[in-house]
């Protein structure tokens, strides 16, 4: 095949450049050319700015299949939508289950069918209208290609919850292993008692790659999720084995961290209010696609940060010590309930 992928230097789209590679097909990548990208002749690149610069890039040409990870807005759906009309056999959008938050009375777990209905409010300011704003600008982006869809555009949209991987440049997961690795204690934002659902970055390429070309998903919009729901304190405790580290786990109310100067979401990435939680059935059922077990992929992203840690922790972890002391005003000398 012969596949552009719109973004394709980092994470997702540098694992799903990878796949498409490694099974022979033509690849050209198109995006700003900021980062560096490890494919060498490998690809084709196309420079420049999707919102300006996509028409002109892609003109005269044709694409068996377009994987799009960077698609933000309404007007990028419209505008790809008319560009790609007649040149692309499979548009394939990566969406996000922030479009699922953004509506009222957003329902856990959220299913496809589950994305109809009215918008929440726009918030009055940060923290929560850069997410609202991306969860909306999603939203719009989908609605127009839908719109696309229904005048014979041939465009899958995926919609995923929090990535995690070895790739994960907010490095998320990362984050725990370092204060797991410290002698801890690691600080559980009011307890971790929600029950989380991810998804792993290579099973997401994984799935563009072995979706790309499949008309029976023409039109229609795809949840991408692990199928396991374990408590967030669950999830590190099993962090916890993998690294056999003695770190307590400490539930401290959200209240204290942010009393003591420390954002909860700094201390615990996956402790925000602004986490999806997704049914992947109908991929499951459908398209007969299995997400790789949580404890398989929990243990590959544990063993490659052992082999390969960073030379420096995330940002988030410059306040160690404020943790700390806060375990030990808590509950005692080494922080331990």
């Amino acid at each position: 095949m012969n596949v552009l992928v719109i973004g394709g230097n980092r994470f997702v789209g540098l694992l799903a450049t990878w796949r498409l590679l490694a099974a022979g097909h033509r690849v050209a990548l198109l995006n700003r050319g900021r980062r560096p990208d490890p494919f060498g002749d490998r690809v084709e690149r196309l420079r420049g700015d999707r919102g300006t610069d996509l028409e002109r890039l892609t003109a005269g040409r044709s694409f068996d299949v377009v994987m799009d990870l960077a698609c933000y807005s309404g007007e990028d759906g419209r505008r790809a939508g008319k560009i790609f009309r007649g040149r692309v056999g499979h548009y394939l959008m990566v969406s996000t289950g922030q479009v699922y938050l953004v509506r009222e009375r957003a329902p856990r777990p959220a299913r496809e069918r589950d994305y109809p209905g009215p918008v929440l409010p726009r918030p009055a300011g940060p923290p929560d209208l850069g997410e609202w704003e991306y969860g909306v600008g999603k939203r719009d982006a989908e609605d127009a290609l839908a719109e696309a869809c229904r005048e014979g555009f041939p465009a899958t949209r995926v919609r995923i919850p929090m990535v995690n991987g070895e790739l994960d440049y907010f490095r998320r997961i990362e984050s725990y292993l370092w204060r797991l690795l410290d002698g801890g204690p690691m600080l559980v934002p009011d307890g971790g008692a929600e029950p989380v659902r991810h998804v792993y970055g290579p099973e997401v390429a994984r799935f563009l790659v072995e979706t790309a070309g499949r008309a029976e998903t023409f039109g229609e919009a795809y949840n991408l999720a692990q199928e396991e729901a374990p408590t967030l304190y669950a999830l590190l405790e099993k962090l916890r084995e993998l690294l056999g580290s003695r770190s307590p786990l400490v539930r401290v109310p959200a209240s204290a961290l942010l009393s003591a100067g420390l954002e909860p979401v700094a201390v615990s990435p996956f402790s925000g209010r602004w986490m999806s939680f997704l049914d992947p059935s109908r991929a499951r059922d459908e398209l007969g696609f299995r997400h790789l077990a949580l404890d398989a992929y929990l243990g590959r992203i544990a063993a490659s940060f052992l082999a390969h840690a960073p030379p420096d922790p995330p940002e988030g972890y410059r306040h160690r010590e404020r943790e700390r002391e806060l375990a030990r005003r808590l509950h005692g000398r080494d922080g331990a309930p």
